[in-house]
């Protein structure tokens, strides 16, 4: 029998025997490519300061609201949410008695999100004129739209006082954050656990008593 293979069975040969380099070589590949992965996340993460650590774990965040005008809002992040501060005007705190007899839960009764103590009033606050709430509605989780103009607009009724619109599926709430009537979503928009350090500081995420 003759020592020499034919051509045929070369050419299989060197056919198989590349495909088994091939596979050898992405399975390297995607192995370092994971690994690689890894390494970059520790470093990044170990990179955290400590404050930063804390935020990410869902620690109380601090923030300077001196800046914020009437009318305006300031969005900060606290434990991956929206968190709402806005600074509302005389007119808008005004218009919170006109809704009262138009929303869902005027008192904050409902309990899928439980209303804190200190904001279970007309104006869901601790001062009537900062509210402090989460930017995700109670329906399915979107994040509202402002809508602090009054009067008619695409998508909102006539006598619109001001507040806020879901994109998503039409749920409306005032200027306290408190859903309409006859709306998807089945609550108003969370108050967090929140407090005053001083006039000009907000802690967010923790409303204890000092010592």
């Amino acid at each position: 029998m003759s020592d020499v293979a034919s051509p045929g069975l070369n050419s299989l040969a060197a056919e198989a025997g590349f495909d088994s380099s091939k596979r050898t070589w992405i399975a390297i590949t995607c192995g370092a490519g994971a690994i690689g992965t890894v390494a970059t996340a520790v470093p990044f993460v170990a990179s955290f300061s400590p404050s930063e650590r804390a935020k990410a774990a869902g620690a109380p965040v601090q923030v300077d609201i001196s800046a914020i005008q009437p009318g305006e809002k300031l969005t900060v992040e606290w434990r991956g949410k929206p968190v709402w501060i806005l600074r509302r005007t005389p007119e808008q705190i005004e218009s919170l008695k006109k809704t009262s007899a138009q929303v869902a839960d005027p008192n904050s009764d409902r309990k899928q999100y439980p209303t804190p103590a200190y904001a279970k009033n007309e104006w869901r606050s601790i001062k009537p004129e900062y509210f402090v709430g989460v930017g995700i509605c109670s329906h399915l989780g979107c994040s509202p739209s402002d809508k602090f103009q009054p009067g008619a607009q695409p998508s909102l009724p006539d006598d619109w006082a001001g507040g806020f619109l879901c994109p998503c599926h039409g749920s409306t709430f005032d200027m306290a954050g408190r859903v309409y009537k006859n709306k998807p979503a089945p609550d108003n928009l969370e108050v967090p656990p929140h407090k005053f350090l001083s006039d000009t500081v907000l802690l967010i995420g923790d409303d204890s008593k000092s010592a």
